[in-house]
């Protein structure tokens, strides 16, 4: 089975968790079979391989995920990086160009595309390898999955089928209705479009080229931020005659606010939080070190974190994108693919931040031209490389950087760093990476 997982979001709609480097697939809050917590994207990734191993697994992401992707899934994963976002229709042709380019896939392959963050039971993947074999069969040249619905959603949109049959055509696609128009859709057989699909790899690398004028991954890549922004529904989907769609009778849920997020949760608090016996539907995701406590509250989300902190009614939450887009401040946290980042202070002319490498991880070797640098090993071991000196570290070093100095540490254990930058321009866009030297 091939799958192209699709990595989008900007982060606002579960703020403070999510940011623009942050979307929510990356927030850890469901429970492992282990007791752990994962993301939806390592929930994801783990149900997929249960249900096939040998499934091949391409994340259409932006470039700000990708750190974040390695981080939580590790290296191997592939991995299509859109250079810009333009929508859904160029993100998709550039995955197919990329699993047949580089990856050998044929043309004649079924591929599954779909979301990378529903909140799904295992049977959905079984569901969709049963879409990849529809797909091979050319039948159709598009099947899409149709989401039985549990009751008449304005936030979806509905494909009619021809019939009540697991697998038939489909006569029409409506957009997203009224709730009193949803429930007649339904009284129609209506099934929920949850955005997955399955086709052959030729298909997508044909249309393509019908828009674009070719279809390799080298000139895609490279044509990437002058392609026009496009939704795949408006350039394939709406244009397509020869369409099935594949009922999925298993629960499914688009999390997309922190209500619907909520009614997901195993438990009601996340983090450093207490509830007293007066609270009703009341959720907490701290990711704070201080405690929350809420008294005597009903049907409210809490959420901390450094971004800022949350206190909503459930049913206004889904009205938070226009006020966090007023907000103007740093990102805060993110995950890179060494490990993490958290600003502890913002000052005039410095930036105080907690830096945690993983085991066996280490940053590039860089340098900055406009600002110094202090780090003070906080707890772990390591070695860093200054200028081509290496020197072993442990809790207590304190190593200074001044502006031009090549440098990366290189962690043995988890190594926490408290990180100190002065300067009078303090941004991410002064980094310079180099050659790692040979010490």
């Amino acid at each position: 089975m091939h799958i192209i997982l699709l990595s989008g979001g900007s982060g606002k709609r579960l703020w403070p968790l999510s940011n623009d480097i942050r979307s929510k697939q990356f927030i850890k809050i469901f429970k492992t079979p282990e007791g752990d917590y994962e993301s939806m994207v390592q929930r994801v990734y783990r149900q997929i391989r249960k249900a096939d191993p040998e499934a091949s697994v391409t994340i259409a992401a932006p470039k700000a995920q990708i750190s974040a992707i390695h981080n939580q899934l590790g290296q191997n994963v592939g991995i299509s990086v859109e250079p810009c976002r333009r929508d859904t229709f160029p993100a998709i042709v550039l995955a197919a160009a990329y699993l047949h380019d580089m990856q050998g896939v044929g043309e004649e392959e079924a591929v599954v595309v779909c979301p990378v963050d529903p909140y799904v039971e295992d049977g959905y993947f079984q569901a969709l390898k049963e879409l990849g074999n529809q797909a091979r069969l050319g039948e159709a040249n598009l099947v899409l999955m149709g989401i039985e619905p549990t009751y008449p959603s304005e936030k979806y949109g509905y494909i009619l089928p021809t019939g009540p049959e697991q697998t038939s055509f489909v006569s029409a696609f409506k957009e997203k209705p009224d709730a009193k128009t949803a429930a007649a859709y339904i009284a129609r057989g209506a099934l929920w479009n949850g955005g997955v699909f399955a086709c052959k790899v030729g298909y997508l690398l044909k249309h393509a080229r019908e828009r674009f004028g070719f279809a390799d991954y080298q000139r895609l890549y490279e044509s990437y931020d002058s392609l026009p922004k496009i939704s795949f529904d408006y350039a394939v989907v709406e244009k397509e005659p020869k369409i099935q769609v594949r009922r999925f009778y298993g629960a499914w849920k688009d999390i997309g606010t922190w209500n619907t997020l909520s009614e997901a949760m195993e438990e009601n608090t996340v983090g450093n939080a207490i509830l007293n016996d007066t609270c009703r539907n009341v959720h907490v995701l701290n990711e704070l070190s201080v405690p929350v406590v809420c008294m005597g509250l009903e049907n409210v989300v809490v959420s901390a974190s450094p971004e800022g902190i949350l206190v909503s009614d459930k049913g206004q939450s889904s009205y938070l994108k226009p006020i966090v887009d007023r907000i103007d401040q740093q990102v805060m946290f993110a995950e890179k693919s060494w490990g993490s980042y958290r600003v502890l202070d913002v000052g005039e002319e410095s930036l105080t931040i907690k830096v945690t490498l993983n085991p066996g991880s280490r940053m590039n070797y860089h340098s900055h031209s406009r600002r110094d640098e202090v780090w003070t090993v906080v707890s772990g071991e390591g070695s860093a490389i200054l200028d081509g000196v290496r020197r072993e570290v442990k809790p207590g070093e304190v190593l200074t950087m001044e502006a031009g100095c090549r440098h990366t540490v290189i962690a043995a254990t988890e190594l926490r760093i408290i990180e100190v930058q002065l300067g009078r321009e303090i941004n991410v866009s002064d980094k310079q990476k180099h050659p790692m030297p040979e010490v």
